[in-house]
């Protein structure tokens, strides 16, 4: 089963990264050291589980790197050969272990969503755009925030659940690969909801981090022939998260990860109601905001 999921996860990224490399070398994308180094960091902090869109997306947003309508996509595909190697790590770790219908599942439904998703969110007024980005910024922030206060579903200790609810999972992992297209992620809502259904919470990261990385390397091709995203970022992104991801995977690391949390939630709720009043002051002009930044080529 676990073959049967790597083969058309590693070929999907091959596929993936040929067009990504040839859009990179047509627009003479070279990323900065800044976008570099918050690939590395946000990379690394996802892998041990804070999560990486919220403040990728907070980043750009008080940087004014990237015009708002391409934030999402710019981190989905920059963040999406991280999130297969997040992927492959934790299905050789812990994927043996999940209920193989609710692993497929949830994958194929959450890619499935994605390449809907694609489509929809180029054609989505910005203000929309930046309204979905902010309540996904604030679900963010309650995430971290009910992790630190111990409000976090503590889970069980299944590795499948029954029929009704594993049909449950799947839809709910369609409507969240919609919604990472908007800039949302994917661990925090997956996390909760198989907690609660009484999974092991271990055994979630191959869910998520699977889902995350076939979404990323399908959904990211479309958003690459689109051209609406910033590639000197994303190629930041994708260059300064890959180590960082192998170094938190099999690195023991000791570090106040509770006091970085309340930090990051700081950051994520200011970004929040930046992108709520865009959005709001977008939906009273009744037309969309062209960008906050311009276009890097």
């Amino acid at each position: 089963m676990l073959v049967a999921l790597l083969v058309p996860i590693v070929l999907a990224t091959l596929i993936f990264s040929v067009v990504l490399v040839k859009a990179a070398i047509a627009k003479r994308a070279v990323p900065t050291l800044e976008t570099i180094g918050l690939g590395a960091v946000v990379s690394f902090f996802d892998t041990l589980g804070i999560g990486c869109f919220a403040p990728s997306t907070a980043w750009l947003k008080f940087r004014r790197l990237v015009p708002d309508r391409f934030i999402p996509p710019t981190i989905l595909v920059g963040l999406t050969i991280t999130a297969v190697v997040e992927s492959i790590i934790f299905l050789l770790k812990l994927g043996v272990k999940v209920d193989p219908v609710l692993l497929v599942g949830c994958i194929l439904a959450c890619t499935t969503g994605g390449l809907v998703g694609a489509g929809l969110v180029h054609r989505t007024r910005v203000w929309i755009v930046q309204l979905v980005v902010a309540v996904g910024l604030c679900l963010a922030a309650i995430a971290y925030a009910m992790t630190n206060l111990n409000l976090f579903p503590g889970g069980g200790a299944a590795s499948g659940l029954p029929i009704a609810l594993t049909v449950t999972a799947i839809v709910a992992n369609f409507v969240i690969g919609i919604l990472l297209n908007y800039g949302v992620g994917n661990y925090a809502p997956t996390l909760v909801m198989l907690s609660l259904m009484g999974m092991d919470p271990r055994l979630c990261f191959p869910v998520m981090a699977g889902a995350a990385g076939l979404m990323g390397a399908t959904a990211g091709i479309r958003h690459i022939n689109t051209g609406q995203l910033d590639l000197r970022v994303v190629i930041g992104l994708t260059l300064g998260g890959i180590p960082a991801v192998f170094v938190a995977a099999y690195i023991v690391v000791t570090m106040p990860l509770e006091i970085l949390r309340w930090l990051v939630l700081v950051v994520v709720v200011y970004a929040a109601l930046i992108m709520l009043r865009a959005a709001m002051s977008g939906r009273r002009q009744h037309h969309a905001e062209d960008a906050t930044a311009h276009v890097i080529a």
